[in-house]
């Protein structure tokens, strides 16, 4: 009985040996797994995309420039023929609208663009997956010029403003959004003169207003020099300032806008300037 016992024990005991036979060494299973992880976290780090559109590869077509039209139109030969390119999701101001005539920071934008595609080896158009044509017949295209998306530049320089916002064609706009509001932070551009910029286009009043604030504060026979201007008591340096619209506004020295503005009266902290009928400036 003894004997039979053993004979089972020892049989169990080889079987459990040759199933329990590992796949890889300990070493290699560790090496490996060690690798695996690293690779992923590499693998995952490089693959990081800031936009999902930023890694799409999307089809462009070569085209042929004609002329940069505008900051925000060029002319093309595509497929054969002359046409006219608006790109799309922004807007930049006019320089020979009927109209609307130049607006300011317009002739920057133009020639911002037309460096850009005049100098370009490569010509490219990308569509959306809306229309590619709007109702003057325009094709809307997001531009490259050796692989520089030329709305991109735009918005980053400050010269153009996110607009015209038609779904499905709204590819990048959540990435032109964040280069707005970047440039708007800085008072780049079109940004450094407070409310031209609008939802609704452009105010050049916003503009002439400033430039006489500038020279209604300045007088005409003497010029009093900056060391004997105004200055703020020791902790008083919030400017209020009141624009073309009557608006009171107040600035604190973190404001984009603080340096270009002519303050009325000074105040020491935002509750006061509130308790004044001011209020904070509209990013």
């Amino acid at each position: 009985m003894k004997q039979r016992m053993l004979t089972a024990i020892l049989a169990a005991l080889l079987l459990l040996s040759g199933c329990s036979q590992p796949i890889m060494s300990p070493a290699t299973s560790s090496e490996q797994t060690s690798t695996q992880a690293k690779s992923g976290t590499d693998t995952a780090s490089s693959n990081t995309a800031a936009y999902p559109t930023d890694d799409l590869n999307l089809p462009r077509v070569a085209v042929e420039l004609v002329k940069a039209i505008d900051g925000d139109t060029i002319s093309v030969m595509f497929e054969g023929k002359k046409e006219n390119v608006r790109l799309l999701l922004i807007d930049t101001p006019e320089t020979s609208h009927p109209k609307l005539g130049v607006q300011p920071f317009g002739p920057e934008a133009k020639a911002f663009t037309k460096e850009l595609v005049e100098q370009a080896d490569r010509l490219e158009l990308e569509f959306d997956i809306g229309p590619n044509r709007d109702k003057y017949s325009r094709l809307l295209a997001y531009v490259y010029a050796d692989g520089t998306m030329v709305q991109e530049a735009l918005l980053q320089e400050g010269l153009a403003r996110v607009a015209y916002i038609y779904p499905p064609n709204t590819r990048y706009v959540d990435k032109f959004d964040d280069l707005q509001r970047i440039s708007r932070e800085q008072a780049l551009g079109i940004w450094s003169v407070e409310n031209y910029a609008q939802e609704d286009g452009f105010h050049p009043e916003e503009q002439d207003a400033n430039k006489n604030n500038n020279n209604n504060n300045s007088a005409p026979t003497t010029k009093t020099p900056i060391e004997n201007r105004e200055k703020p008591k020791q902790g008083c340096d919030i400017k209020g300032n009141i624009n073309s619209k009557g608006e009171k506004i107040y600035h604190t020295p973190q404001s984009p806008y603080y340096d270009r503005t002519k303050q009325e009266q000074w105040f020491c902290t935002e509750e006061e300037a509130v308790q004044a009928g001011f209020r904070a400036p509209r990013n």
